[in-house]
């Protein structure tokens, strides 16, 4: 009886080491699989969401007269964004319209003298006088050609006195107000392209090689459970080497100190999303997370 007790003390003091050795091991096991995990698959939460940001100018120059929006509406393709008065415009193209119809008069004149004179004979009309008519009819069509492309010039100027929207998006950073004054090219608010959100993720250097153009992707939100569908589009050939410029002579400034510990330098890989629902909103520099699985082998590669 002393003998079972004996094993029995035994045999339950082995079984709870065994356990605490498993466990030990089971944890060591999940630990390193888990450190694998985070220093040779390309995983980071540096992701960041990108759009298409269209800077609206106006192609003339005015006062503008009108702005039917506001910041952070949503506008069609096509929708008016501000109105520059377009007074001086017409003006200009009365102006214009009028010049036009003296020039075609002055060569409508010039080409009938120039027809007479070529039937006149030469004891009637020299050679030279019939040739310097000719060419007299041909400056005055030269000129009645330019005049009709002024026209067309101020008519398109007064059709771009109405800006419009090129892009279907929402409207950001409103900087003009009606009794602002235009200036040709300076942008006066910008249009976030509803059709062009794509993510960039930014990947360490040495993990690049697991990564391919194609490859499917998983885009989250920071902050959201939902889940977008995409695919690696392309990945930067070229970043900016903060530590070795050019100074002013062109030359290669040289930085003389050396950092002990190196930092992997990030590359950015470009998500195409390849369908965005309805109801998720999508802000340009949102952070998200991505994981991307290799067409062969089905790996997840998370960024």
């Amino acid at each position: 009886m002393q003998t079972q007790r004996i094993w029995f003390r035994v045999t339950k003091g082995m079984l709870r080491v065994g356990i605490t050795l498993a466990i030990a091991v089971a944890a060591g096991l999940l630990a390193y699989k888990l450190w694998i995990r985070y220093t040779d698959y390309p995983w980071t939460r540096d992701g960041r969401v990108r759009a298409d940001v269209v800077n609206i100018a106006p192609d003339v120059a005015g006062l503008v007269i009108a702005v039917p929006v506001r910041d952070n509406q949503y506008v069609h393709r096509g929708e008016v964004l501000f109105r520059i008065d377009p007074m001086h415009y017409q003006h200009a193209l009365a102006e214009a319209t009028a010049i036009t119809a003296q020039k075609k008069s002055i060569w409508e004149m010039k080409k009938q003298q120039s027809v007479r004179r070529a039937h006149l004979d030469d004891e009637v009309i020299s050679r030279e006088n019939r040739e310097d008519t000719d060419l007299s009819a041909l400056a005055a069509k030269a000129e009645y050609e330019a005049a009709v492309a002024q026209v067309e010039k101020i008519k398109l100027d007064l059709e771009r006195t109405v800006v419009r929207s090129p892009v279907d998006g929402w409207v950001s950073n409103l900087l003009v107000r009606p009794g602002d004054f235009a200036q040709v090219g300076t942008a006066k608010l910008a249009v976030i392209d509803q059709h062009s959100f794509w993510v960039y993720g930014y990947f360490e250097e040495h993990k690049l090689n697991m990564i391919q153009i194609g490859d499917a992707a998983e885009v989250q939100l920071l902050g959201s459970h939902a889940k977008l569908k995409g695919h690696v589009e392309s990945i930067a050939h070229g970043i900016t080497d903060r530590d070795n410029p050019t100074d002013i002579r062109l030359l290669a400034n040289v930085n003389p100190t050396f950092n002990w510990v190196r930092l992997a330098q990030r590359i950015p890989v470009r998500i195409h999303l390849d369908q965005i629902p309805a109801n998720m909103p999508l802000v340009a520099g949102m952070t998200c997370s991505v994981v991307i699985r290799h067409q062969e082998t089905g790996k997840d590669k998370r960024t």
